[in-house]
């Protein structure tokens, strides 16, 4: 299972890219919103404020930083660390607000008011949820979006992952030839087919060994020697006497 944790690198790729984006725009919209009339008081551009640094520029480095985490990883583990930071900078986006003034009851870190008024042809209640909307709703809506689609890809192992996990075994364990550098990949022997118990040997009490074993006589199976003590039998036909 080691070698499945193994990710090609275009896996978070779309992700990463948008949580990149959505985390630099969440962290400086506050900045740069009022050049545009678009903002939350104080109505001056780069005006640095508590209520800026922890409910925007903290959740927005978390999502950008996880969705270069995203992009970049090679490993699963990599991948689902930085979309878990991405559904931490988008979950704070969203109740952030509202969390913020009951942990620090003095009220020196709130997000502001948003800024009132029409513009062209939006209403000031219009124009009040659009950059609620812009500011921390919607951005941390989508910054979530985007990390739960990539701790769910991260998560999933694919038939590229397994794909990709037996190259890597295989070049594990290729054996270069020290002449000619040739990887080679060590053969594994053949198991001889067994049948039943005791293998492919015939049983010389099996029908088909009998038959095909060559018959051999007793005087093959137990040859006779002669014994180096044992004198030939003498030659008595000359001993005898005529008729």
């Amino acid at each position: 299972m080691a070698g499945v944790a193994r990710i090609p690198r275009s896996r978070g790729g779309v992700t990463g890219v948008l949580l990149i984006l959505l985390g630099a725009w969440g962290g400086l919209a506050p900045f740069v919103g009022p050049y545009f009339r678009y903002a939350y008081t104080p109505d001056k551009a780069w005006a640095y404020t508590s209520g800026r640094l922890w409910l925007s520029i903290v959740p927005g480095a978390a999502a950008l930083l996880g969705g270069l985490m995203v992009v970049a990883a090679s490993h699963r583990a990599t991948g689902c660390i930085g979309a878990i930071l991405g559904l931490l900078g988008g979950a704070w986006f969203v109740v952030g607000g509202s969390v913020m003034p009951l942990v620090v009851t003095n009220g020196s870190i709130r997000p502001g008011s948003p800024l009132t008024g029409s513009v062209g042809s939006l209403s000031s209640a219009t124009r009040q949820f659009l950059e609620q909307l812009g500011f921390f709703t919607g951005t941390g809506l989508l910054i979530l979006f985007c990390a739960s689609v990539a701790l769910g890809r991260f998560s999933v192992v694919g038939v590229r992952d397994a794909a990709l996990a037996e190259e890597q075994a295989a070049e594990a364990y290729a054996v270069p030839d020290p002449v000619t550098q040739d990887v080679t990949f060590p053969s594994v022997p053949s198991t001889p087919s067994t049948t039943g118990q005791f293998g492919a040997a015939a049983s010389p009490f099996s029908p088909s060994s009998t038959s095909e074993q060559p018959t051999t006589t007793s005087e093959e199976q137990f040859p006779t020697t002669t014994s180096p003590f044992r004198r030939p039998p003498s030659d008595t036909t000359g001993l005898r006497g005529p008729g």
